[in-house]
């Protein structure tokens, strides 16, 4: 490593994992989204023309990124100082970048800096879990299995549309990825579906949960509620000893469910589109 600042990139998980994946793990909660894309790289997914950076200063990594098209840019809780180097980098490595998405100083530096102007943001707020409150709710839970794919490509795409994120990403990999890997779990009512919620595998102790999604015809029946905290069992079952999720911060009703189920605020994230 040299001493002096510098972006180092990659297109191979392991070589930037064996960078930068033990300065992740000193925050993993606030790391959460780019450890969870990592191990998604790491599996096969995001494998058309992944670039990973780490940003090191003093002979020490301080930093780090990853992206993989067509998502945004993600960020770690990179140094702010590092935002104009790391936009000059890009730009010569003619990278193409959507947008960018992080912890709200970081992603709002990096948009400062970028080429293009800012076309809109959204808010989000990260939630870790204190201590879990079950609701009452009718109906059970079930993890999702191979025959369950189709309906729940469907019911993702229906929460794409409605959240506008990836509209145009097919969400068909990563369901048949994340079956695969027991992440999916339905709340069954009367027999039937009822609602849908992911929970990642725990990675050094932290699950994520998301997506969570209820379809409009069963809704204000608290199935939402009921799936994450079958989700977040799941993961504590499984061995997490942090459990964390995203919410919408313009989205009060969520934000009060999560925190009805024993989620606290840690910190704000915003996720800024170019295009």
């Amino acid at each position: 490593m040299t001493d002096d600042p510098t972006w180092t990139f990659s297109a191979d998980a392991e070589v930037y994992a064996e960078a930068a994946e033990a300065w992740l793990l000193r925050d993993p909660v606030r790391n959460t989204a780019v450890l969870t894309v990592l191990r998604s790289v790491r599996s096969g997914q995001f494998s058309e023309d992944p670039l990973m950076g780490w940003f090191t200063e003093g002979g020490s990594v301080v930093g780090a990124m990853i992206h993989t098209a067509p998502y945004p840019l993600l960020l770690g809780v990179v140094p702010l100082h590092a935002m104009p180097s790391l936009v000059s980098e890009l730009i010569a490595l003619d990278r193409s970048l959507p947008g960018v998405r992080g912890p709200v100083e970081q992603a709002e530096a990096f948009a400062r800096a970028w080429w293009e102007p800012e076309r809109d943001r959204s808010s989000e707020r990260l939630y870790r879990l204190g201590s879990l409150v079950p609701p009452t709710v009718p109906g059970s839970a079930r993890t999702a299995v191979a025959g369950d794919a189709p309906l729940a490509v469907q019911w993702l795409r229906e929460y794409q549309v409605e959240a506008d994120v990836d509209v145009a990403t097919d969400p068909t990999p990563v369901v048949s990825a994340r079956i695969n890997r027991n992440e999916l779990v339905w709340w069954e009512d009367g027999g039937r579906p009822v609602a849908l919620a992911g929970v990642s595998v725990p990675i050094a102790g932290m699950s994520r949960v998301g997506p969570v999604y209820t379809p409009p015809a069963f809704r204000r029946s608290g199935y939402g509620s009921a799936v994450t905290h079958a989700v977040t069992r799941k993961a504590l079952d499984e061995g997490a000893t942090e459990v964390l999720l995203f919410t919408d911060l313009a989205n009060a009703r969520s934000n009060s469910v999560y925190q009805a189920l024993g989620f606290e605020p840690v910190a704000d994230y915003v996720a800024i589109r170019f295009h």
